[in-house]
């Protein structure tokens, strides 16, 4: 575990070289620190233009925690794209009851990588909140996303999804979303 100041602000620098595999190597090192300095350099390198520092430095935030959510739904409400999706990504990994609003909110967001990363979220969360918007969600236009919420859905365990789940298992034709729609009403109705 890195804890020196001199060792996190090294390590911070290397989040700015000019090489991309330095950069994401030093992504990779902030996972296993936890302080609160290295937040803002992680979601600066959020923008970053190698996907493979960004995607790290996603799971370096999402083992922040509770002190990245502020930072990351600030972040998500002024970008656009795929910084959006890495930081929703981060937010889930952080699993904060704290960004159930937001990730309700993210059903219907114009990405669909977005949606979909929210829905799951909502699921593994828990919270009750999120069971009408994910009723809602069930019509959404992607099959992932879609996928996602009949998941989540099952995970919620509320017998209210029950005749939501089986609307939209009929008029699914994909194999798939019917089998996850059937372990989804088994997990409601045990």
């Amino acid at each position: 575990m890195t804890d020196s100041k001199s060792e996190i602000n090294e390590i911070i620098n290397q989040l700015q070289d000019k090489d991309p595999e330095i950069r994401k190597q030093a992504a990779d090192k902030m996972a296993t620190i936890s302080d609160d300095n290295i937040i803002m350099p992680l979601v600066v390198a959020l923008k970053d233009e190698n996907p493979q520092v960004r995607f790290k430095s996603a799971q370096a935030l999402g083992n922040v925690g509770e002190s990245a959510v502020e930072p990351l739904i600030k972040l998500i409400n002024q970008e656009e794209g795929e910084i959006r999706r890495y930081a929703t990504f981060a937010l889930k990994k952080i699993g904060s009851p704290s960004a159930v609003e937001y990730f309700i909110k993210a059903l219907n967001d114009d990405d669909w990588g977005v949606r979909k990363v929210a829905a799951r979220s909502l699921g593994e969360l828990g919270d009750k909140k999120a069971l009408k918007p994910l009723i809602d969600a069930l019509d959404d236009e992607d099959w992932g996303v879609k996928l996602a919420v009949v998941r989540s859905l099952g995970d919620l365990a509320d017998e209210n999804a029950v005749d939501p789940i089986k609307k939209a298992r009929r008029k699914e034709k994909d194999k798939d979303f019917k089998k996850a729609a059937n372990k989804a009403l088994k997990k409601i109705q045990k």
